[in-house]
């Protein structure tokens, strides 16, 4: 999706640039906004950054301007955006997930940056604690914990029948550990054999072995890696007709089955009222990283439909949005 659709999708300013020098107004200051997917999956969260930006008094194409900067699913093209933009005069950088961030903290000591991760941010080095980040950088993160329980229950009421359910957990995050003890745990609470499968890149081999032992439904694990692989991993759930539930909301839009996780949407919203801030005047080292508290359960029925499953109506009442 080219730049100029993506506005136009999106309903916004007639421009994103700053007003040349020369014009009547001011140059409007200038928000980089950089993600590692596609445009056309980000529709949503640009809307609910904006809404972050508009509470915190700035409308796009008024008085900011915003420059939208895609990997397209390719994290290896991440550091030469960063760079790029850090040359540029922008008054903020918006990252949007931890490859994002890392690759612009690298490009950047000075230009305030504003993060969202699902990563623990003081463990992987972006800020030097939670309540007083310090430096440059600071924003938002998903609450990941205690997640998989639901994820499991909710994968029971869709298939009730399925004796054994698969984890596909990514070996390279330092949070699998910690995945396969709640994992774990969460199994035996519903008493159903939880079979782990670690798989980082190729999932063809991982389903495989799904399918030879019984497997009945699927959780997938969380992290970049397996959001810059969702397409592949929705095309062999959907190959294979298995009910698939995720962390990440855009495991959904891909063509997944279901997520529950984090409110992307809500944590969009805070990103952009902390972008909005820092164009104030606000320090990122004196901005607490924030944590979101909100929760939401994401259903594509046409999906269900495709794999010739019936969503239960008690189930898709509870449903914070329905994709059809």
């Amino acid at each position: 999706m080219k730049r100029r659709e993506f506005m136009t999708l999106l309903g916004g300013a007639a421009a994103a640039w700053p007003v040349p020098a020369g014009a009547q107004q001011p140059a409007m200051p200038v928000i980089a906004f950089l993600r590692s997917t596609t445009a056309a999956g980000s529709v949503s969260l640009v809307a609910a950054f904006r809404q972050g930006l508009n509470e915190a008094g700035f409308i796009e194409g008024q008085n900011v301007a915003i420059e939208y900067n895609w990997a397209d699913d390719s994290l290896d093209r991440l550091s030469r955006l960063a760079a790029d933009l850090v040359r540029r005069p922008v008054a903020v950088i918006v990252a949007n997930g931890l490859a994002a961030a890392a690759a612009t903290k690298a490009a950047t000591a000075t230009t305030p940056i504003v993060f969202v991760t699902g990563a623990d941010p003081v463990r992987t080095g972006l800020v030097a604690s939670l309540n007083r980040p310090g430096g440059n950088v600071t924003g938002v993160i998903f609450t990941t914990t205690d997640l998989a329980a639901k994820q499991l229950g909710l994968l029971h009421e869709l298939v009730p029948n399925a004796a054994v359910i698969a984890a596909l957990l990514n070996p390279d995050t330092p949070e699998t550990k910690i995945a396969l003890r709640d994992v774990e745990a969460a199994g035996r609470a519903i008493g159903r054999q939880i079979l782990f499968v670690r798989a980082a890149g190729e999932f063809s081999a991982a389903f495989a072995k799904m399918v030879q032992a019984g497997v009945g439904a699927l959780l997938v694990g969380g992290g970049q890696a397996y959001l810059s692989q969702r397409r592949q991993l929705v095309a062999l759930a959907t190959r294979h007709a298995l009910p698939a539930v995720s962390v990440l909301r855009e495991f959904v839009e891909a063509g997944g089955l279901m997520s529950y996780g984090s409110s992307s949407t809500d944590a969009y919203r805070q990103i952009g009222n902390y972008a909005g801030r820092i164009l104030k005047g606000e320090k990122p080292a004196e901005l607490p990283v924030q944590i979101t508290t909100k929760f939401e359960l994401v259903i594509n029925l046409g999906t269900a439909k495709a794999i010739g499953l019936d969503v239960p109506p008690v189930l898709l009442a509870r449903a914070d949005e329905v994709l059809e």
